[in-house]
């Protein structure tokens, strides 16, 4: 009775240590994963980068935005700028985009979704730009990148960049252009030029093209 005693309690005690061992184990094995569930090593994990930092861009048909609202993932999502120009949210339907910089899509958005959303918080990111681009810098009032349209001139785009500021050297306006490996400088006399005298000036632009109003 004595030996079968004891076999019974040396094999419990083998078993005990053996489970014991195995949830240590377990618990090493869990400690070890964790990190890898918090850190969020994925792909989704990583912040949406923008393709352009310039707050004066002015959004384009068939550019990408990331439309963030906070604490709102059923609406806040990824979308293209048809060619129409809009785009399309939950609960605002159709939207004009193109010729608004992010900052006011966004102030926008946020003033449509008052109706539904107490205290929306809206952030536009350009999340990738579809067609060539063209630079307007200096005097202008609304300096930036903007989207380059077939034909589009000198002139055309110091329109389209709300005019001059009353600082304005009008005479020594001039368009840089990288081709070839060298820059080319391209110079306008915006006085001349609509005056009818030398109309040559109005040259068309070419992508990358950088007008400068000093």
């Amino acid at each position: 009775m004595k030996q079968r005693f004891y076999l019974i309690v040396a094999v419990s005690f083998v078993l005990f240590c053996s489970s014991a061992q195995a949830q240590g184990q377990t618990r090493n094995d869990i400690k070890s994963e964790s990190p890898k569930v918090l850190t969020g090593t994925g792909p989704g994990s990583q912040p949406t980068k923008s393709a352009t930092e310039d707050p004066n861009y002015s959004i384009a048909p068939e550019d990408v935005l990331t439309i963030d609202v906070w604490k709102e993932p059923e609406i806040s999502r990824t979308v293209p700028v048809r060619r129409d120009g809009k785009i399309s949210l939950p609960l605002l339907n159709d939207l004009q985009a193109a010729g608004l910089t992010p900052t006011q899509l966004g102030a926008e958005i946020v003033e449509k979704l008052r109706a539904t959303i107490v205290h929306p918080r809206v952030t536009v990111i350009v999340a990738q730009m579809s067609s060539p681009r063209i630079y307007v810098l200096g005097q202008v009032t609304r300096g930036g990148a903007y989207p380059l349209v077939p034909d589009m001139t000198v002139m055309q785009a110091l329109s389209i960049a709300g005019g001059f500021t009353p600082y304005a050297n009008l005479k020594k306006i001039y368009v840089m252009r990288a081709e070839n490996g060298t820059d080319k400088i391209f110079p306008m006399n915006y006085k001349e030029v609509i005056g009818g005298r030398k109309p040559e000036q109005n040259i068309r632009l070419k992508p990358g093209d950088t007008i400068v109003v000093p």
